[in-house]
């Protein structure tokens, strides 16, 4: 068996003016560079060691002391570079000293005190990061850590200030439609980090699409649809019926957990009184008798039961902000007004009652504006998303509302759609703004710039890029989510912060950093000395049960087994397992074996950590790939009793493949 890794070139540039990186860093050089050898300790200012960013969204931020271990595990992890972190109460020789600062002195585009903000100075002596708050300190490791990257382990002298113009900057992942491991969530919040993202909007509950124009009731009620948050608070019995593809209180708070320490908080996001078939699923008397994705607002349980949903999970939400969806609602028994009116009440007594019970704000999708007779409350900020919903603008900013900017044009969706594309659009994010230059988060209108808020607008909240899954839980894999955001994420996040990379430059800067990005391994690469990552000969490891199988490619990739051995190799039964070092392998690979089956036996011939090659299923004997709980069966089948099947699994790009060529039968 060989496993075959095709080879990817990485290119490094600089940029010119201001500091290369994602985002690009305001800087003044003085001449000279600090080689990272000389750094032989981070020590954390014991003023402030135990101090926390309370002016951010989580409410579990963490301390000074903890970003800086996070840290020296980075450095570690990206450079080889292994440094202790210890308390003092100044700079020494050869160290990196963290330590906070004036927060005054660090300012978002409308002017204001951010906590985000820090400087950076480099001396021959070592480095100094100061910062408004722990969180604006970590941002600035994130830009010494991308220095010495692009650097080959060396930062140029000099002193610089830095912060985001925006408070929110993020992504949102529909984890409602699709089901995602809680370790796929955490990584993405390390690779989202890593370019100063900060806030990570995750859309809990939905269904598909409910074509009420063919579907029955029947149908409709049985039509996939997902509440990932799993409770066993007796009153929310029946809710969930995914139990093995949900989120338990504990599996949450450990994902919430782990994104803060790098940052990034979770913002969870409920969706009602549309996109609820999953609420009418459970509560079928909920819904409204023409479309039961849509709850009938005028039900006098509906509110109730929407609170009591609320009332279960806010303890779990670690963040000052929610969204309860509150989009694409209609119900063609109502006139236009009262419509409106019936919408504005839910959203005002759901927002009313989240504030009065946690203390949270409330955000909703921008559906009903002024200009129609919405008039939600304005402690309600909006996310907008589409131009011919609502002017964000004229009909939010301009009467009084705060605005996060989740506009349609960075929109992705899982596989295909016929209105938006399946990776960030590059193109518009260098040149989305009307006159043809990068986008911002002011920019809603590529057209009309007339429709553009002010770049220092007080009400502009800040920038997020959804990914939906429109068509599923087996359109796409786990990890195409990832791959949709690999390549314009970081150009994104340096618009949303403020920065100034060029599309010119942003391919060698990408090419360097993103592989280091640590944290993570959503790209599944593993560390190879030639083109072969591991071969396995099965013949040579003839003997007892227990024996190790030696990797043939020189990577050391040693196997154990504890299946036997013949003549013609492993002997594979479901009692035994051959298990190597190895999870899983990325895109770009050939995997190659033999097979001779000698039964009908269903079953995995290979699994990892995201997927697995099967060899049929239940009834089905069709060979089939498995990820992200999803089966896709090839029009092919091992024979059986027929001889040696060679056979190989490729993967290239977004595209997997399994062929096989059947031998005579020899024994």
């Amino acid at each position: 068996m060989r496993f075959t890794l095709l080879p990817i070139c990485l290119v490094i540039t600089a940029a010119a003016d201001t500091l290369p990186g994602l985002p690009t860093v305001p800087y003044t050089t003085t001449g000279g560079t600090l080689p990272s050898t000389s750094l032989s300790k981070i020590i954390v200012s014991s003023e402030f060691a135990e101090s926390v960013d309370e002016a951010g969204q989580t409410l579990i931020p963490p301390t000074l002391h903890s970003f800086a271990t996070t840290f020296a595990s980075d450095l570690s992890s990206a450079l080889k570079l292994d440094i202790l972190v210890e308390l003092g109460d100044a700079a020494e020789q050869g160290s990196i000293f963290l330590t906070l600062g004036d927060a005054g002195l660090y300012l978002d585009a409308a002017g204001r005190e951010t906590s985000e903000g820090y400087s950076l100075n480099v001396t021959a002596d070592g480095v100094l990061i100061t910062g408004a708050s722990p969180l604006g300190v970590w941002w600035g490791t994130r830009t010494l850590l991308q220095q010495l990257i692009l650097g080959g382990g060396e930062v140029n002298l000099g002193y610089g200030a830095d912060s985001p113009g925006w408070g929110t900057r993020g992504m949102m992942l529909d984890i409602a439609r699709h089901y995602y491991p809680p370790e796929f969530l955490v990584e993405m919040c390390a690779y989202m980090s890593f370019f100063k993202q900060n806030t990570f909007q995750l859309h809990l509950s939905d269904n598909l699409y409910n074509n009420v124009a063919i579907y029955s009731r029947e149908r409709s009620l049985s039509l996939y649809a997902a509440f990932r948050l799993l409770s066993d608070d007796p009153s929310l019995e029946g809710l969930n019926k995914r139990a093995n593809e949900s989120y338990t209180r504990d599996v949450f708070d450990d994902i919430q957990t782990k994104c803060a320490a790098r940052g990034v908080t979770v913002l969870p996001e409920i969706e009602a009184p549309g996109h609820a078939l999953v609420i009418s699923q459970w509560k079928p008397d909920l819904g409204l008798d023409s479309d039961l994705s849509l709850l009938n607002v005028s039900n006098p349980e509906t509110i109730p039961t929407m609170q009591s949903i609320w009332n279960v999970f806010l303890p779990w939400f670690h963040t000052k902000t929610v969204s309860i969806g509150a989009d694409e609602y209609v119900d063609p028994v109502l006139s236009e007004e009262a419509l409106v009116g019936e919408y504005t009440r839910f959203v005002d007594e759901m927002s009313d009652y989240i504030t009065s019970t946690s203390g949270k704000s409330v955000r909703i999708w921008g559906t009903f504006a002024p200009s129609v007779g919405g008039t939600v409350n304005k402690s309600v900020s909006i996310q907008h998303w589409a131009n011919f919903e609502a002017n964000p603008l004229y009909d939010f900013i301009n009467n009084g509302y705060d605005v996060l900017n989740s506009g349609d044009y960075v929109y992705t969706v899982g596989k295909w759609s016929q209105s938006y594309a399946q990776t960030l659009s590059l193109d518009f994010i260098f040149h989305g703004s009307p006159d043809g230059s990068a986008f911002a988060p002011n920019i809603f209108d590529r057209d009309n710039a007339t429709n553009n808020a002010a770049r220092d607008s007080p009400s502009l909240l800040g920038h997020i890029a959804p990914q939906w899954n429109d068509y599923g839980p087996n359109a796409t894999t786990v990890t195409e989510a990832y791959y949709q955001w690999r390549d314009g994420l970081p150009a994104l996040a340096d618009k949303q912060w403020g920065g100034e990379v060029t599309e010119a430059d942003y391919q060698g800067l990408f090419s360097a950093l993103q592989p280091l990005t640590p944290g993570q391994n959503l790209d599944r690469s593993i560390a190879s000395k030639g083109s072969t990552i591991v071969e396995y000969d099965f013949k040579q490891a003839r003997g007892s049960n227990g024996t190790a199988v030696e990797d043939l490619s020189g990577n050391n990739y040693h196997a154990t087994s504890t299946c036997a051995m013949g003549e013609e190799g492993a002997i594979l039964a479901p009692s035994c397992r051959i298990t190597t070092p190895l999870v899983q392998k990325g895109r770009n690979y050939t995997l190659s074996f033999s097979i001779k089956p000698t039964s009908d036996a269903k079953g995995a011939i290979f699994s990892g950590g995201d997927s697995g090659l099967w060899f049929g299923n239940g009834t089905v004997d069709a060979v089939m790939l498995f990820s992200g709980e999803s089966t896709y069966a090839l029009n092919y089948t091992f024979p059986v009793g027929h001889g040696r099947t060679q056979a190989s699994s490729a993967g290239a790009s977004r595209r997997s493949w399994t062929s096989g060529t059947a031998s005579p039968w020899s024994s």
